[in-house]
């Protein structure tokens, strides 16, 4: 099972990324514009896994990066996250009224209101990573916005999206499936993962190795999801349960069934730990992460 202290650790991390958000979202103070900061607050603030930016903490802990500067780009990962879920949420998207145990944005506030946020949050953060407080290196800088947009764009988390709307009703098999996960989920992990390597200016052998971890903890994380979404509640997810097979999507679930997919994840997250040995004792938390992507009821 999942170690305390890695749990710990992950609530550590996200009262300190907590505060951090707190310090860097805009704090409606009576501007005409002031729902716009409230709904960005709303979805960004509060309960969550948060296991982005932990990975973002642990692997700039790897290479001493100091840990305000890991905790604003840890910041970063998590404003582009809530925007995709908030537009996820949309009723044009994938259409829920529920997440992280809440109404979701455009239900606490309205359409319009969400589709602004999630903007706002994400421009937002390419702010934060370009300014010398995240790094005083402005090639470092550069370097983080660039991986950053790119895991997020068209050929990243945006792409998968996509693809995910337009297999709706279609048999996808499992190498699509795959692909499209690699790019709506995996390539957010993967520059979660690489983002401490950049801040510390690592080799190119570790940001790989870091890579390939995050590949396959990546889809080792979505079969979980996978299976959770056929396993669990609405109420024990809080998000809405069932809603694969509601869309008729394609999943690991359906092309493999419960058991191989359960079987799928133990195999990703043993090759995920592989990846981590020449890193030794150090990459303790991300083995964690690892084993408790497969591991967790929500």
């Amino acid at each position: 099972m999942v170690s305390y202290d890695l749990l710990a650790e992950l609530s550590t991390a996200s009262a300190d990324l907590g505060e951090t958000l707190d310090g860097i979202l805009p704090r409606p103070n009576g501007q005409i514009e002031q729902r716009l900061f409230q709904a960005m607050r709303y979805s960004t603030l509060g309960e969550g896994k948060r296991l982005r930016p932990f990975l973002v903490l642990s692997s700039a802990g790897l290479f001493r990066v100091s840990r305000q500067c890991a905790l604003r780009v840890a910041a970063a990962v998590e404003m582009v996250h809530s925007y995709s879920l908030i537009h996820d949420d949309l009723p044009a998207m994938d259409d829920d009224d529920l997440r992280r145990g809440k109404p979701s944005c455009h239900k606490q506030f309205d359409e319009a209101t969400a589709i602004l946020a999630g903007d706002a949050l994400l421009t937002q953060a390419f702010e934060v990573l370009a300014d010398e407080s995240t790094h005083p290196d402005p090639r470092v800088c550069t370097d983080l916005v660039r991986a950053l947009a790119r895991a997020a764009g068209p050929y990243g988390m945006v792409g998968g999206q996509m693809i995910d709307l337009a297999g709706e009703g279609q048999s996808l098999d499992q190498a699509q499936v795959t692909h499209l996960h690699l790019l709506k989920t995996g390539r957010m992990f993967a520059f979660a993962c690489e983002a401490g390597a950049i801040l510390g200016k690592a080799p190119k052998s570790m940001r790989m190795a870091l890579r390939s971890y995050a590949h396959d903890m990546g889809l080792a994380f979505q079969i979980k999801d996978d299976l959770l979404d056929v396993e669990s509640s609405s109420a024990e997810l809080g998000k809405t349960a069932g809603k694969d097979i509601d869309q008729d999507k394609s999943t690991y679930v359906k092309l493999l069934g419960l058991e191989q997919a359960r079987e799928q994840a133990t195999m990703l997250c043993n090759q995920a730990i592989n990846h981590l040995n020449c890193f030794d004792g150090e990459a303790e938390p991300l083995r964690e992460v690892a084993r408790f992507v497969i591991e967790r009821q929500r």
